[in-house]
């Protein structure tokens, strides 16, 4: 299938590769990616891209479904600003990825899912995303580095949710993965814990500022602290 450019009806050479992000594009409004008009709407678009991805599985291709599942994932979460959408196809990817045993790769994607599940307050989807990765990457001399990051998401999104359960987390987490216990991640946990308690803002942002001196927060973990902080009585609603 080809998009009509022009009144003498030239088609654009790179449809064959890009056409479906151009359609996807096209869905928030009359701009495109090229010289093509298009005039195609969003559940067009949806049911083209069902269409390709179907045959891709039909003839096994499975990687290659998975990376076309991310190209429109991407094209949600940063064009046309549906999260739950990019949630979706960055689920399937994953799967599509782990029955590959592509499992480096489906972890990123489950990382994706995870990282907007609790912005969206999905916290208990979020959860256990971070301890299904970290647990896929604790044991891996290459990865487990890393899973200490994962853990401590996981802390906090518990935390968000409710202070015991963060606690029983944190203690589940030492057990299976003991270099836990030594991160910067799991005293900041600890520290905020006794904060939290003790309803010391003071205490709970000087935590976060000595953190922060080392190990730089990101835009996430600086969301996830706040929300935590605004449990505590009297809170100021910054971290400064």
């Amino acid at each position: 299938m080809h998009v009509r450019c022009t009144p003498e009806q030239p088609t654009c050479s790179r449809w064959p590769r890009t056409g479906l992000l151009l359609v996807m594009r096209s869905a928030r409004g009359p701009g495109s990616t090229c010289s093509c008009r298009t005039n195609w709407t969003q559940p067009l678009a949806s049911s083209m891209q069902g269409t390709l991805t179907r045959r891709l599985i039909l003839r096994g291709r499975f990687t290659i479904a998975a990376k076309h599942h991310i190209t429109i994932a991407e094209v949600y979460e940063s064009e046309l600003v549906d999260i739950e959408k990019a949630i979706a196809h960055y689920e399937q990817a994953a799967d599509y990825y782990k029955g590959e045993e592509s499992n480096s790769s489906a972890n990123k994607c489950l990382l994706k899912v995870g990282h907007y599940s609790a912005q969206l307050e999905q916290y208990p989807k979020a959860i256990e995303i971070y301890e299904q990765v970290a647990t896929n990457t604790m044991d891996n001399p290459l990865l487990k580095y890393n899973a200490k990051e994962y853990f401590f998401k996981a802390s906090l999104c518990h935390f968000i949710v409710d202070e015991l359960n963060a606690k029983l987390a944190i203690e589940k987490y030492e057990e299976m993965f003991p270099a836990f216990a030594d991160s910067r991640e799991c005293k900041l946990l600890k520290k905020l814990l006794d904060a939290h308690e003790e309803q010391n803002c003071e205490a709970f942002t000087e935590a976060v500022k000595e953190f922060d001196s080392i190990s730089r927060l990101d835009q996430w973990l600086t969301t996830m602290l706040l929300r935590i902080k605004k449990t505590i009585q009297g809170d100021a609603g910054d971290l400064k």
